[in-house]
């Protein structure tokens, strides 16, 4: 666990610029503290504590402005850049090696029951103020542009910018590159920071 958390505060540092060491990162970055207790809520969330999930989930919202459900699935090394305004609902699944900036939303459309939320594959970075809504696939090594609107799919390695959203290149053979994924089935098991 030690060497895990090392790795993570590892990350953020090689990925900001800003960063200094990795104390400056474990004291100052809202990303890790809202991970954190986003760890500790999921594991409660499992064992079926909702309401002490959902009071810690609340809290790390109160102390970093940054709002993840204990029910979404996080994998490895999610980095949230200032995180201010920061959304993340219960179906959302998560990668590894993502960054979410400022403001992004990952939600809901309001018209879906179940799988409400998008699926986010590993290495994807989601710009400042985009908005990711409805139970779509976001491919693996895709990056979504500042105050998009993503409604639909991305293809491996694209690029989505605009309101709504169009893709630009991207590999026509991977539209999702999660080959294993059932309805209904969580894609990441055991996943920690």
């Amino acid at each position: 666990m030690f060497k895990s958390m090392i790795n993570y505060l590892s990350n953020i540092r090689d990925n900001d610029p800003a960063a200094r060491n990795l104390v400056e990162v474990l004291v100052l970055y809202p990303s890790v503290h809202a991970v954190g207790l986003y760890r500790v809520a999921n594991g409660l969330w499992k064992k079926k504590f909702f309401f002490t999930a959902r009071l810690i989930s609340q809290f790390a919202r109160f102390l970093t402005g940054i709002e993840i459900h204990p029910g979404a699935t996080i994998g490895k090394q999610l980095f949230i850049d200032h995180g201010m305004g920061v959304v993340v609902g219960e179906t959302t699944e998560i990668g590894d090696n993502v960054t979410l900036y400022q403001g992004v939303t990952l939600g809901g459309t309001g018209k879906d029951s179940g799988k409400r939320h998008p699926t986010i594959g590993s290495n994807v970075v989601i710009g400042s103020g985009a908005k990711v809504l409805g139970p779509i696939y976001i491919a693996s090594g895709s990056k979504i542009g500042a105050n998009s609107v993503v409604l639909k799919d991305t293809k491996t390695d694209s690029t989505a910018v605009g309101i709504p959203a169009r893709l630009i290149g991207g590999l026509d053979s991977a539209v999702v590159d999660i080959a294993s994924y059932k309805e209904g089935q969580s894609i990441y098991n055991d996943m920690v920071i």
